[in-house]
């Protein structure tokens, strides 16, 4: 949730721990970001090419947690195989998130894929 009361701008986050801190990321940062006056854009999207096959995503997006790391050169993106909202163990272990969008489809490694530091 999002919106204003009393002219207070409000966020709403979700009740896992997980979603509640990759929503404060999606959608907190760069709020407090424009509040601060240090512009009012989205997180900067980066590309990595995945280490692995993925099945297809669902109806809506995901920020998955993964492991941004340099192979041959190449930025490389490395999901966790578990992605459970409630497992901060694997949230502190990762260092971006990887943007599914709505519908996307089955990827194979080797894939550009769209990443967010965290």
């Amino acid at each position: 949730m999002a919106g204003r009361y009393n002219g207070i701008p409000l966020i709403g986050l979700p009740g896992n721990p997980v979603s509640s801190i990759v929503c404060g990321h999606i959608f907190m940062r760069p709020a407090l970001n424009a509040m601060l006056g240090f512009g009012k854009s989205a997180l900067p999207r980066e590309t990595a090419i995945l280490t692995h096959d993925l099945k297809s995503n669902g109806p809506r997006a995901h920020y998955m947690r993964a492991k941004f790391s340099v192979i041959d050169g190449t930025p490389s993106c490395t999901l966790f195989d578990r992605q459970d909202s409630s497992l901060l163990s694997i949230l502190a272990q990762a260092n971006i998130l990887m943007v599914r969008d709505p519908y996307d489809a089955a990827l194979k490694a080797g894939d550009k894929v769209e990443i967010i530091r965290i």
